[in-house]
């Protein structure tokens, strides 16, 4: 069943917010360039993972020109335990030729054109905009928003871009940003994948699905 009034909206938001003051992303970056090649790492991956990538990898490749003459092969050794490392070393080579040549050397600030990026989708770009320029398009959807958003109730959507389009309908625009982060943490701390901890939950009286899991006691 899809939850989706002002009252519940209003009490789910102040009770993350009240458990989750300091949600944010913690991915580590000190530019753009830096920002856009570390949400692009952490597909399929863990934050603690590209973390520790990064840390490395920001040190060896300080411009963008460094990543677009480097050779392949070293690129994929260096982002190897990420995951999927070809792909992303593909992809992160081809989108800083492109900004070099197209953007001048600049992460773009539009949705149209970040996703025109190789291996930049709504989700990463919805991260970029909001981090790096204050600009709020959407809500980025990983996997802990995907999973507890429904969980809420915000949506019955079975694919990320349309429980984008949900929440987007349902969460005031100037709680978008935050929104993600605030999901982030609840999904990390409690409302796990596959089996969440409703027993000790503070959204458990309000949560549409807290009745649905066996360690959940009224």
């Amino acid at each position: 069943m899809v939850k989706n009034n002002d009252s519940y909206i209003i009490q789910v938001l102040y009770l993350l917010k009240k458990h989750y003051p300091n949600a944010k992303m913690i991915l580590n970056f000190s530019n753009n360039w830096e920002l856009l090649v570390a949400v692009m790492l952490s597909a399929q991956s863990t934050d603690k993972t590209v973390n520790i990538v990064t840390e490395k990898l920001f040190k060896k490749y300080k411009t963008i020109q460094d990543y677009a003459h480097v050779d392949a092969k070293k690129l994929e050794k260096d982002i190897y335990s990420t995951g999927f490392y070809r792909n992303k070393a593909k992809n992160i080579q081809a989108t800083a030729k492109i900004i070099l040549e197209k953007y001048h050397g600049q992460v773009p600030k539009t949705m149209e054109e970040l996703t025109s990026l190789p291996g930049v989708a709504r989700k990463t770009a919805n991260i970029v905009l909001g981090n790096a320029y204050a600009i709020y398009e959407g809500i980025a959807v990983d996997t802990h928003v995907f999973r507890v958003s429904r969980r809420l109730g915000f949506s019955e959507s079975t694919s990320t871009d349309k429980v984008e389009k949900d929440l987007m309908r349902v969460i005031p625009k100037e709680e978008w940003f935050r929104f993600t982060y605030l999901i982030i943490e609840h999904g990390r701390a409690i409302c796990k994948a596959p089996f969440p901890r409703c027993d000790t939950c503070f959204l458990n009286k309000i949560c549409p699905s807290a009745f649905n899991f066996p360690n959940f006691q009224k």
